[in-house]
């Protein structure tokens, strides 16, 4: 049974725990999905950066995919990152997560071969055309040197099930422009944690988040809370999580996320080579940052079951 995606709401790109023998650690899994249903997502994407994607074999992916879906049941829909080099791959790779039973795919552009704009376009139609997931385009040109343009999404229009996009241009702007331009064609989902209040704030329809694999309770929240109206009272708790977002934006997020998540349980240390856990002052400079939100964690409302504000008052 496949669950329907409408690509709103909070969406982890979840972590993948590793044992000490470099096994995964299903268990570990489990209890950090859990909690993160139990706190209100909306959605998963697996294999993503977070999830160690680039180390992970196919074979692993699927049996995280499997895992998750036996998992979830029918409670949120799951969505396979799909990272490929060549257009055959990924094609190959969406039909093996949709045989597998994932809900709906993340793409990103081609790995590596810095892909022109005309074959960017493609290679999306292409894996869309041999696939009836519903697709979130990954444009994140920081980190992965290709920008998805407005005249590419255009191009893009008339493919049903390009149906989203991850924002991570880090110009917030750039979700104004594509509600400008496109109305409600596509969804809009921040993918930058220092940068998804105000995202959301300018109308981004979910976010595909990073440090809710250690907070997944205030992420939900600030989500929540701006879409009913109580701007001020979201303000409060990113104030307080800010510093713990920026770890999002470093080339070691993934173990500066781990790191956060062995702190509030919900993840280990343990990192796939080449990668390797933080050691030494930049270990320290981390956990500082942890600590110190720990030792402020703010309380939060009862923000599952709010009500839309009456006045709601703008940041």
């Amino acid at each position: 049974m496949r669950n329907v995606v409408n690509w709103k709401g909070v969406y982890p790109a979840v972590l993948t725990p590793f044992n000490a023998d470099d096994s995964i650690d299903f268990d570990l899994f489990k209890t950090n999905l859990d909690t993160q249903i139990e706190a209100g997502i909306d959605g998963v994407v697996l294999g993503g950066s977070l999830g160690e994607a680039s180390t992970l074999e196919g074979s692993e992916k699927i049996d995280l995919l499997v895992y998750t879906k036996e998992l979830v049941q029918d409670k949120i829909p799951v969505i396979m990152n799909i990272s490929e080099q060549a257009t055959k791959a990924a094609v190959q790779a969406a039909q093996d997560a949709e045989a597998a039973g994932a809900d709906g795919l993340m793409l990103l552009p081609p790995m590596r071969y810095k892909a022109d704009d005309r074959e960017t376009v493609e290679y999306f139609k292409t894996v869309a055309r041999n696939t009836s997931l519903p697709i979130m385009i990954y444009n994140n040109p920081v980190d992965y040197k290709i920008m998805v343009e407005l005249e590419m999404f255009e191009e893009m229009a008339d493919v049903a099930n390009i149906q989203a996009i991850k924002e991570s241009t880090r110009d917030v702007s750039n979700v104004t422009r594509m509600f400008n331009r496109f109305g409600d064609r596509y969804k809009v989902l921040t993918g930058v944690d220092p940068l998804a209040l105000e995202s959301l704030c300018l109308g981004a329809d979910g976010w595909v988040a990073g440090l809710v694999d250690a907070f997944p309770h205030e992420t939900v929240a600030i989500y929540r809370l701006i879409k009913a109206g109580y701007y001020q009272e979201a303000l409060k708790i990113y104030r307080w999580f800010l510093p713990v977002l920026e770890l999002d934006i470093h080339p070691k997020l993934v173990q500066n996320i781990k790191l956060a998540a062995s702190f509030t349980g919900l993840c280990s240390e343990h990192v796939r080579a080449p990668r390797l856990p933080l050691r030494g002052a930049e270990r320290d400079y981390v956990v500082d940052i942890i600590q110190q939100a720990l030792a402020n964690r703010p309380e939060l409302p009862d923000y599952l079951h709010l009500q839309p504000a009456e006045q709601a008052q703008f940041i």
